[in-house]
């Protein structure tokens, strides 16, 4: 699986912090048995599986057609992040179904599938250019590196606010690589570019 591109932005002398989801190429679909006429849109689908957080889609629902995803599959750019509400419940909190036609019947919930992080650890190396100087090491590790929690699905990326300040480099490119101790396999889940912007003071 080729790493997705993500740029990232750092004002300096501020802390970074960055949730990363890591999705599989697996397909899930969970059947719905009831959308609420409510906002945020609340939708029922015993056992879904889902994390809080993640990105999901709605398809093949009867009667409250609006809620459903405009292809299916749905397309990358139909996914939305959900909210965890309970194991039977998610809901979508950018989307307001108070007038929406009723809920008939049908319909699934649609994801990818979380990657298991149970083995997994995080690094991230930023240098100036491709195959260039390095700038930055980063690792699974307290305060400036990553959190790995394979309960809530998440890579969680911080750089102190005092690392960042003392950043002498405005351009970098980086990837970030999931290195799994069961095998020892390595793979870049994201990759793109680092800009280092001057710190905003307001009196």
């Amino acid at each position: 699986m080729a790493a997705q591109s993500l740029d990232l932005v750092i004002e300096q002398g501020k802390t970074l912090s960055r949730v990363i989801r890591w999705e599989s190429s697996v397909r899930a679909w969970k059947a719905i048995t009831a959308i609420g006429n409510v906002a945020p849109m609340l939708v029922t689908a015993v056992g879904h599986g889902m994390p809080d957080g993640w990105r999901a889609a709605i398809t093949d629902v009867v009667g409250m057609i609006d809620a459903n995803a405009g292809h299916n599959p749905p397309w990358d750019s139909e996914l939305k992040p959900a909210t965890y509400v309970g194991v039977d419940q998610v809901s979508f909190d950018d989307v307001s179904a108070a007038g929406f036609d009723a809920y008939v019947s049908g319909g699934y919930l649609f994801y990818y599938v979380p990657v298991s992080l149970a083995t997994m650890t995080a690094r991230m190396n930023i240098k100036d250019q491709i195959g260039g100087t390095e700038l930055v090491s980063l690792t699974t590790q307290a305060g400036s590196g990553f959190v790995v929690d394979d309960t809530n699905k998440t890579i969680t990326l911080t750089i102190t606010a005092a690392d960042t300040e003392a950043f002498t480099w405005t351009e970098g490119v980086y990837d970030l690589e999931m290195v799994d101790s069961s095998d020892d396999s390595v793979v870049a889940i994201f990759s793109g570019s680092i800009t280092v912007t001057d710190e905003v003071t307001t009196s």
